[in-house]
């Protein structure tokens, strides 16, 4: 996206949601009369701050929850609560442009998402919420480029997988100084793992989530990290989940543990924790959960630079393989058959100069035996051989794609390579794996290298693999993508020192990826 304006980017912390409204003019809230008839509200009930998401040309989803008493439950009465919202074209409100009244109800969570349309492209805009008197800090936001634009920028931040336990996120706060346009976060947004006395930092509860309460006072311990709360308050996130929101290692409706959690519970345990997501990520209505399933693909445009396609590797996945014939099995799919043609119809018919694939695990092949013979990952798309070799080949005929990854706690950026097997065949794409925000925590990097350094010989599409914390941060322009690798020196404290480990280059009409 152009620049329109670069305010102070510090100012903008943490802030609300709300839903469609008309044409602004001058006050927002709502007469004195009627807010004295609304019982009052505990103070503090915008303790999770503001976000807003999925940027659209005319359209984007601002969002908030009302939690006074955010780990236990929330602490809202149980009934529905008005809240009040403007977006403005200053920070300082004095051009309001929508404005409008939502109702945050209890049966999600007193969650709200605001769909606003009639904007104008490619522009900053200024949001804020109201309720029971109470006024929320103020947020960041912006529209994507009209669809049919050629020229500009676009500055994308990869990240994933940010474990509370393992460390602060103090990624985001770099993050918040390189100003991305949008934010896309591939997976792991929380963990569900029990608390424990010797992390860095202690989860909340007693256990492992398995009830929506218990998911919604996860969640709410991970947006009061404030770095986290920052980033989402000034730039749009576009978000899906991978396993650990739900439990880890999951496929479908099958859990990790089959034999410790029957079929009916398991779908109990998805329900809630697919209402919780949705209650808490700043999406359109149409990921509001049908029972266990949730509508999570889905595509986005950024003019005719960039087509970004979202990916859901986890509900309609195949059980993992568990061994080398089993990743073959042609019957294996990530994606499931829908989903899979949205996908090639979508990349074939793009008219964007970048297809942009967001991936919640690896797609590139990560053979982790030395020498002879190879050993895969089968939870990554290593597991399903057949289907992600189709799609390879389908990538020559593609017009610049390019994969963003997570999941693996590393930086892991190679080549798309039309067949694996073959060292000499072709270049056809290129993949990003961020690394992690905190997950995994400091780790020792000669420990890493002296386990890693051996494969590269029997995985020579790598072209940077690293285990520092941190993100990735992509320019896209369209003659290429400017690539860096930014990292931060600990994740142990709340502040940290960030740098740029690696600087890479995608060449338009050139797949694969260059080290600069």
């Amino acid at each position: 996206m152009t620049e329109a304006g670069s305010p102070d980017r510090r100012r903008f912390l943490t802030a609300g949601a709300a839903m469609l409204g008309g044409v602004a003019s001058a006050q927002l809230w709502l007469p004195a009369a009627a807010r004295a008839a609304e019982a009052p509200l505990p103070e503090g009930v915008f303790s999770l701050g503001v976000a807003s998401g999925d940027p659209l040309p005319d359209g984007i989803v601002l969002w908030t929850r009302l939690a006074p008493d955010p780990l236990n439950g929330g602490g809202m009465p149980d009934r529905a609560v008005p809240v009040e919202w403007q977006l403005a074209q200053d920070e300082r409100f004095r051009k309001v442009v929508r404005k409008g009244t939502a109702m945050a109800r209890p049966e999600y969570g007193h969650s709200v998402h605001v769909d606003v349309r009639g904007l104008s492209p490619d522009r900053r805009y200024w949001y804020r919420f109201r309720a029971g008197g109470q006024l929320s800090p103020t947020g960041r936001t912006r529209t994507a480029p009209r669809r049919d634009s050629f020229g500009g920028s676009l500055r994308v931040a990869l990240a994933s997988c940010q474990n509370w336990q393992h460390g602060w996120f103090t990624p985001y706060a770099d993050m918040l100084d390189q100003d991305p346009d949008v934010v896309l976060f591939v997976g792991d947004y929380i963990y569900e793992s029990a608390p424990s006395a010797t992390t860095v930092r202690r989860h909340e509860g007693t256990g492992e989530p398995y009830t929506l309460v218990q998911y919604r006072n996860r969640y709410a311990q991970y947006r009061s990290d404030p770095d986290l709360a920052a980033m989402h308050a000034h730039a749009p996130f576009v978000v899906t989940f991978d396993d650990h929101e739900v439990d880890n290692d999951f496929a479908g409706e099958i859990p990790q543990d089959p034999d410790k959690q029957g079929h009916d519970a398991f779908v109990d345990r998805l329900t809630a924790a697919y209402q919780a997501y949705y209650e808490h990520m700043p999406v359109r209505a149409t990921a509001v959960p049908n029972g266990p399933h949730i509508q999570m693909y889905r595509r986005l445009e950024f003019g005719r630079l960039a087509r970004l396609n979202v990916l859901d590797t986890r509900q309609f996945r195949s059980d993992q393989a568990t061994s080398q014939a089993g990743a073959q099995d042609p019957s294996m799919t990530m994606l499931g058959a829908e989903q899979k043609r949205w996908l090639l119809d979508g990349l074939h018919g793009s008219p964007a100069r970048w297809n942009l694939i967001a991936s919640q695990i690896m797609m590139a092949e990560t053979d982790v035996r030395i020498g002879e013979g190879k050993l895969w990952y089968y939870d990554a798309w290593d597991g399903y051989q057949v289907e992600r070799n189709g799609l390879l080949r389908e990538f020559a005929h593609v017009r610049n794609p390019v994969v963003l990854s997570g999941d693996r706690h590393l930086t892991m950026i190679s080549d798309l390579k039309k067949d694996f097997a073959d060292p000499d065949s072709e270049v056809v794409g290129a993949e990003f794996v961020g690394t992690s925000i905190s997950s995994n925590g400091d780790q020792d990097q000669d420990a890493f290298h002296a386990e890693w350094d051996p494969r590269k010989a029997d995985n020579p599409h790598w072209k940077v693999i690293d285990a520092h914390r941190g993100y990735h941060l992509f320019d896209i322009h369209r003659d290429g993508i400017d690539a860096r690798v930014r990292v931060v020196d600990t994740v142990t404290r709340p502040e940290a020192t960030p740098s740029t480990l690696a600087r890479l280059r995608v060449e338009a009409g050139r797949p694969g990826v260059h080290v600069v």
